[in-house]
Parts: structure tokens; C-alpha cells; sequence
């Protein structure tokens, strides 16, 4: 039998964070919803534009139209100092995003309030920043990493006061819905875990128009009843609203 080799290699900050974040998850009871959407139209308009927005900034303003309509999207559990539930007034989108960092791919978080007020434009001009500036250049993965930094329990410590201190504080530091895909990648997420609650995640758009989209949600928080309503309302603003939006898409706006 051959002798196994191999070396120690030490989690960076960012891997450290990952790992925080999971940890987070692990205490939140999660169920997947799935709904298959033809989204024929919106592929169709995207495809007509010279300089197309991308897909997580179509639906991540989507889905917070749905949730402006539907208040149980924007609450959270908590469990501190006795469990409640707590609403926010508006949307903040924490939308994963891959950058490259101390020599590996890793996973940061580009935060939006308010994305269903943005123009697509704008918001896609956020997301498309998110990927190209500076990582400590952006706040929230400065603190991201600062908080990574710390020794282990302060790390741990650190990461458990902002998702369990407030409401408001759960919002700000993490957002009240993610949005997380490699549909980019031509693969789709199956078991995805999140410590919000409610994470969205599709596939690749076939050439049938179809896509599945798929809504990770906090059982605590929502049932599927609701989370079903919530698939059906935001297929409804893709196929209608952001149709018309992505059709008189302007592009980008200056750098």
C-alpha cells in the first residue's frame, strides 16, 4: 500500500468566516421548496440587450417585491431574550458572491437594502462592483474578515452576537433573505443551508425557457403554504413586471 502524504493547510479568514457562518446554520430548521418557472419572456428580453443585467440582480429585486407584499419574508426567529419573532420594514439582500482572496476562491457577501427600490441598472452596477473592487475595500467584508481575525472563542462569540443580539442587528449583519447560485456555472444548488430565513437559489434557464428556483426557508418563521405563495407571486413579477423593466433596460451606468 502506497504511503499518504500530504500537508496542514490553515483556514484563511475568509474560509474562517464560511465556517462561522455554517455553524450559525446549523441551529436553523430548513425546508426546500421547489417551483419550475418558465421564464421564456425574460430570457428572451434579457437576450435582446447588448449589455444585459445579470440574473441575481433580476431576482434579488424580484423577490424583494414579493417581500414587501408578504411581511412573514422579512422576519426572523430569535431566541434571545425570549423567543420571538421580529419584522423588518423593508428588504436587505445579502447575495453571495465569489472573489478571490489570499490565494482561493471565496465566498463574500454584497449587501442591498431596499433592492426592490433600486433601478436594475443600479442594482446591477452594485452586484457587478461587489465582484471587482478591492475585497477590503467594501465595508461589510471588512468586517467580515475583521471578525474572522479574532481568536477562537471570540470568533464564535462574535458571530453569535450579531446574528442573536436584535432583530435589527440580525438584518444589518446578515440581511433578511440571501441569494446564493452557480447557476453561471451551469450547475444548480440542491442542499443548501443558510442561517436566514429565506435563501434563494435557481438553475441555469433551459432552452425551453424554464428554470428551477428553489426557496430555503427557516420552518420556525414560514410554512410551505406561504413559501409555495411566495415561489407563485415571484414567477408572476418575473414573467410580468421585470419583463417590461428588462426591456427597456438602459445598461450600465457610467463607471
Amino acid at each position: 500500500m502506497a504511503r499518504v502524504t500530504g500537508r496542514r493547510v490553515w483556514l484563511t479568514p475568509a474560509r474562517r468566516a464560511i465556517v462561522e457562518v455554517m455553524r450559525l446554520s446549523a441551529g436553523v430548521p430548513l425546508v426546500t421548496i421547489e417551483r419550475t418557472m418558465t421564464l421564456r419572456g425574460l430570457a428572451e428580453a434579457r437576450a435582446g440587450l447588448p449589455a444585459a443585467p445579470s440574473w441575481a440582480a433580476i431576482f434579488a429585486k424580484a423577490y424583494a417585491r414579493v417581500a414587501a407584499t408578504r411581511p412573514e419574508l422579512r422576519r426572523a426567529y430569535l431566541s434571545w431574550p425570549w423567543p420571538h419573532l421580529y419584522q423588518a420594514d423593508q428588504s436587505v439582500a445579502s447575495v453571495a458572491v465569489e472573489r478571490e482572496y489570499a490565494g482561493e476562491p471565496c465566498v463574500f457577501f454584497a449587501f442591498v437594502s431596499n433592492p426592490d427600490q433600486h433601478t436594475l441598472a443600479g442594482l446591477h452596477a452594485v452586484l457587478t462592483a461587489a465582484k471587482r473592487e478591492p475585497v477590503e475595500g467594501a465595508r461589510h467584508s471588512r468586517r467580515l474578515l475583521r471578525y474572522a481575525r479574532l481568536p477562537w472563542p471570540l470568533r464564535g462569540w462574535a458571530f453569535r452576537w450579531g446574528y442573536h443580539r436584535s432583530g435589527r442587528s440580525r438584518a444589518k449583519n446578515f440581511g433578511t433573505f440571501g441569494l446564493t447560485v452557480t447557476a453561471g456555472l451551469g450547475a444548480t444548488l440542491e442542499h443548501l443551508v443558510s442561517p436566514l430565513t429565506t435563501t434563494l437559489t435557481y438553475g441555469p434557464v433551459a432552452a425551453d425557457g424554464t428554470a428551477s428556483v428553489r426557496l430555503v426557508f427557516d420552518h420556525r418563521v414560514l410554512d410551505g403554504a406561504p413559501a409555495a405563495r411566495a415561489l407563485r407571486d415571484l414567477e408572476a413579477v418575473l414573467t410580468g413586471e421585470m419583463v417590461h423593466e428588462v426591456a427597456g433596460y438602459p445598461g450600465p451606468p457610467p463607471a
